[in-house]
């Protein structure tokens, strides 16, 4: 009987084996992973190194679903917390709009607000996404080794509705300025790839090579698209090259082993396609910059293909051949000096604040003209032949800065402007006293020829609990940076070639809009002096130190008793006493010493224990006066 069980349940075994290695072949097919690393030597003698990876899975509806290449964690994040679209970002050090880029692909989706940023979309009811959105600050706050469960507090995040760029009733949007990004959150972030830092282009990621660096910023975006579920993860860096500075106007030589003290000796083996690209901005002649040696600079390796672009020209390399006897290591030699300017959105965005004191004062943003302002080609022509330029302006205010939205004044080329014509449409969301922070959008309309805008509104300081002050109270409070965007422009890189089958440059051939962070405020507000308490506690418990510790010692010694036993016993051994003195001193040659010094001791003793007992009672009276008046009446 047991030998025809087992006959029966060996060919179940084998078929669903059988089925199980075709559903997770299938998925392995199904399941994508791409690398790419982009090259971008800047104007001001700096290089930035752009690390673009994409995960691709298919749509799942069951809960444990088993993924090959897709980190597992994020799967677990979108269907316990039904999260739509979501995106994190660490950055450290200010993007420079004017030396780096303003208006294009590459700055508009990854110059980042300093600190931690952090904004969702849900796929829940109403009721639910605040509740989701705590939770899911609780999850990406362990993943990440991060403080982002700060966020979870009312008082920490907003709900905007089409100030961000994106309109939807489900969105809530957090940012901590303050946040200190280090190892800690680049680790957990590597270990969502599937070689981690140990293989392909993420083996270039060494920690002393990325922290130097003026600018970087890792970014991670989930989104949910009909094919399922698309994890973009990217870290931007800004390095300066380690060259001598030879008196000429060349710029610095680099390649990849100076810049991260690395190379690449292959790339990932689960990685679909890897890539590596140099875009080349400010050459003299594009269309000519197709060889490996040419008159304005040299490449060490000959690129796989070139593309060219209105204002640019991009070199792929493909680093499947590489290894460990021939690894990848791209350098870039200038020839002649080369000067070019990056492009700049319509207008550059800079925040600051006015007035003196810890009372009062007012938050003023300041748009200015740049020189690309004329060449953007996202102008709006409203019916009047009129050419108008959009701005969208979003901002968050912490509960303790008061915003008197009444105060908003707006000044075009210095001229107040109270109309209509420029302010098109406003939302405000006032705060609440330790509830929630104020948010106001705003949408002006202005025109192109347009040199100046500056917008103030004033505010008051409120007064924080003793318990919610931090443990650096005395440096500032932050004001989160404000975000200017331009709804009727985007960037976008406009090649010819078919660029389906590398998903970078797919990416930034998809128009992103326009969108620039304005600096973090630092408020100083009033601080109480923490260091009272601690003084009344020493100085009190220094008091109550000496009454009692006197107290006890009074009450414990009994100073009558003790000269009374001293006599007794000295009258007892008296006469023995005195023989062996005396006997002492004639063999030592001494003279006697007289009976009389014990009444002299025991004055002094007595002497003492007077001066004991006035000390005790001193104290007793300081601590009963202290008592007395430190009691409230």
């Amino acid at each position: 009987m047991a030998r025809t069980v087992l006959t029966w349940w060996i060919p179940l075994l084998i078929l669903q084996s059988f089925l199980l290695a075709i559903a997770f072949g299938s998925n392995e097919v199904e399941e994508e992973f791409s690398e790419s690393l982009l090259l971008k030597p800047l104007p001001d003698r700096k290089v930035l190194a752009h690390f673009h990876f994409e995960n691709r899975a298919p749509p799942s509806n069951s809960h444990g679903r088993h993924h090959h290449l897709f980190p597992k964690a994020i799967s677990q994040l979108v269907q316990k917390f039904r999260v739509k679209e979501m995106e994190l970002s660490f950055t450290q050090g200010p993007w420079n709009h004017e030396h780096w880029g303003g208006s294009d692909t590459l700055s508009s989706m990854n110059a980042k607000p300093v600190g931690v940023e952090l904004w969702a979309v849900f796929d829940v009811p109403r009721s639910e996404v605040d509740t989701s959105w705590k939770n899911l600050t609780h999850a990406l706050s362990g993943l990440f080794c991060a403080s982002i469960n700060f966020l979870e507090s009312s008082t920490s995040y907003a709900a905007p509705t089409w100030g961000f760029g994106r309109s939807s009733d489900k969105l809530r949007y957090g940012s901590l300025p303050r946040e200190a990004v280090c190892t800690e959150n680049l680790t957990p972030w590597l270990k969502l790839l599937p070689c981690r830092d140990k293989d392909g282009i993420s083996a270039l990621m060494n920690r002393p090579s990325v922290y130097r660096g003026f600018y970087h910023s890792q970014r991670l975006h989930l989104s949910m698209i009909d094919s399922g579920m698309l994890l973009e993860q990217s870290l931007t860096v800004v390095l300066q090259p380690d060259t001598v500075y030879d008196g000429k106007d060349l710029q610095p030589s680099w390649s990849l082993s100076s810049l991260f003290g690395r190379k690449v000796v292959g790339k990932c083996v689960l990685a679909k396609s890897s890539n590596v690209y140099l875009q080349m901005e400010g050459l003299a002649h594009p269309e000519a910059h197709t060889l490996l040696k040419n008159e304005e600079f040299e490449l060490s390796i000959k690129p796989d293909r070139t593309l060219r672009e209105t204002s640019s020209v991009l070199f792929i390399f493909d680093i499947d051949k590489s290894s460990d006897s021939e690894p990848f290591d791209l350098s870039l030699t200038w020839k002649l000096p080369s000067k070019w300017s990056c492009q700049q959105a319509p207008l550059h965005a800079s925040r600051f604040l006015m007035g003196s004191g810890n009372e009062r004062g007012a938050i003023a943003i300041l748009l200015k003209a740049t020189e690309s302002q004329d060449k953007l080609s996202g102008k709006d022509i409203t019916n009047g032949g009129r050419c108008r330029i959009k701005a969208n302006v979003f901002q968050i205010f912490p509960w303790y800065v008061k915003v008197y939205y009444h105060t908003l004044q707006i000044f075009v080329d210095q001229q107040q402007n109270t109309s209509s014509e420029v302010l098109k449409k406003i939302n405000v969301s006032p705060s609440a006293d330790k509830m929630s922070s104020g948010m106001m959008e705003m949408m002006l309309e202005l025109p192109c020829e347009v040199k100046s805008v500056a917008i103030s509104i004033e505010y008051d300081k409120g007064f924080l609990h003793i318990d919610e002050y931090p443990p650096d109270a005395n440096q500032g409070f932050d004001i989160p940076s404000a975000l200017i965007s331009f709804p009727d422009h985007h960037a976008s890189l406009d090649f010819k070639e078919e660029l389906s089958t590398l998903p970078l440059l797919s990416k930034f051939k998809d128009k992103s809009l326009v969108r620039s962070y304005t600096e973090v405020l630092l408020v100083p507000l009033t601080t109480p002096d923490f260091s009272m308490p601690y003084n009344v506690i020493t100085i009190t418990c220094t008091v109550f130190a000496l009454y009692f510790g006197s107290l006890l010692n009074a009450l414990r010694r009994r100073i009558g008793e003790e000269e009374r036993f001293l006599k007794s016993k000295g009258k007892k051994t008296g006469g023995l006493k005195q023989l062996l003195s005396r006997f002492t001193a004639k063999i030592r040659g001494r003279p006697v010493e007289s009976p009389s010094s014990e009444p002299t001791a025991a004055a002094q003793s007595s002497v003492l224990s007077s001066k004991l007992l006035f000390k005790i009672i001193l104290v007793a009276g300081v601590a009963a006066a202290w008592q007395y008046f430190s009691t409230d009446k």
